[in-house]
């Protein structure tokens, strides 16, 4: 019998926050080790074009979750979940194998249509078996388990690099999550649709059946918090573009050795993760918009921190605060989200949210390369300060409570 709610779906909630922690370790495999293979191996030198990776993931995730969006809705959860799963397998091989910059960008294009189908489709399903009551916590604990497994991954191959080298030792590590969560997902995974069937027949509220270009249209401009926590989230992936492309050259050119570097960047993401934990439930019983309101402007202090920082001690500090601010708008993004969305377009409303917020991968390496390259690394930082600052300022104008305890 369907049912929704965490504690009757406990067994299958609980498998698929196994799967995205999966799924974030997919991501962390690379995420200290290419900006480094980009200067000593492949020998780049202008950071536009070693933010060429950001970018490709960046477009081809967010392409891929406005698709696994609607087809999720017209063919079911799972089967975009292992089509997600399947194109990840050649990823680790060929960061392992590639003879030339080139593949690497193209294993980052296979990298995003994994995490695009896999990630939107994990959250997706949680949504589905969560019912309305506790989605914050269903959020906060589906995020938590991702960027948790991401720094989990980042620590461990970082110290794989310092010790057994760039290639190949890091990547294995990303082959063993792939095999693991393609098994889960065929054996143990089962279907969600219904459960959204189920909140539908009893949901009242009113855009019930929107087409594919009005949800578009609806979750990018017209709806006020939906529309708000679009741009939120595309600058929210903006900084973790930069993070990305960028941080682990900032710490080694400041004479930081490889290890410290690997604290620091597994810092922002294990904050992050593990600060959902709290921060998704606190949403639902505080209510969303002031709560990524401050953790718009936290990241944007957290910014201005390294940038001015030159210590790994402050650099520590300020990583921390940006993974708290991350933290505090992550889930509760998604939440909003669904918290709007009528559950006969909920799913695609996600893949169009995931669609802007991830394409702020490919924005924050367009802005942070380019002006990396003309002003230096950390102009490039404070620019990205400034406009995360200005985003959290048009969540709070822009954006109204979503939630019912926080509105009342």
């Amino acid at each position: 019998m369907t049912t929704l709610g965490l504690r009757a779906n406990l067994a299958q909630f609980s498998l698929l926050v196994a799967v995205n922690a999966l799924v974030g370790g997919v991501l962390g495999q690379e995420r200290n080790v290419l900006p480094l293979l980009a200067e000593q191996t492949f020998h780049l030198s202008a950071y536009t074009a070693l933010l060429t990776y950001v970018l490709a993931f960046g477009i081809s995730k967010a392409a891929t979750n406005y698709f696994a969006g609607t087809s999720s809705d017209r063919y079911g959860r799972k089967p975009v979940l292992l089509i997600g799963w399947l194109i990840a397998i050649p990823v680790p091989l060929m960061l392992i194998w590639a003879p030339n910059w080139g593949w690497i960008v193209a294993a980052n294009v296979l990298l995003g249509m994994n995490q695009g189908l896999t990630w939107s489709t994990t959250v997706i399903m949680k949504i589905d078996l969560a019912g309305p009551a506790r989605r914050g916590l269903a959020m906060g604990l589906n995020e938590a388990a991702g960027y948790a497994a991401v720094a989990i991954t980042a620590a461990a191959t970082g110290y794989l690099a310092a010790r057994y080298g760039l290639r190949p030792a890091p990547f294995l590590l990303g082959a063993a999550y792939v095999a693991l969560g393609l098994g889960l997902t065929v054996f143990f995974v089962h279907e969600t649709r219904e459960h959204a069937r189920l909140e539908a027949r009893g949901h009242v509220a009113t855009h019930a059946g929107l087409t594919n270009r009005e949800v578009f249209g609806h979750t990018s401009v017209r709806e006020p918090a939906l529309s708000a926590a679009s741009q939120a989230g595309m600058v929210n992936n903006l900084n973790d573009g930069l993070a990305m492309g960028l941080f682990p050259i900032l710490f080694v050119a400041a004479g930081l050795s490889i290890a410290d570097m690997g604290i620091l960047t597994a810092l922002y993401p294990a904050v992050w993760g593990l600060g959902q934990l709290a921060t998704g439930p606190l949403s639902d019983r505080w209510g969303r918009k002031h709560l990524i309101t401050t953790g718009m402007l936290t990241q944007a202090a957290a910014l201005a921190l390294i940038a001015i920082a030159d210590t790994f001690a402050l650099w520590a500090l300020a990583t921390v605060l940006l993974g708290a601010g991350t933290a505090m708008v992550y889930p509760t993004l998604l939440a909003v989200i669904s918290d709007v969305a009528h559950p006969s377009w909920r799913a695609r409303a996600v893949g169009v949210y995931r669609l802007w917020r991830d394409g702020g991968f490919a924005v924050g390496a367009i802005v942070s390369g380019v002006v990396a390259d003309l002003w230096g690394l950390r102009t490039a930082v404070w620019v990205v300060a400034v406009i995360t600052a200005v985003s959290g300022i048009v969540v709070a104008v822009r954006m109204y409570e979503t939630h019912p305890k926080g509105a009342s």
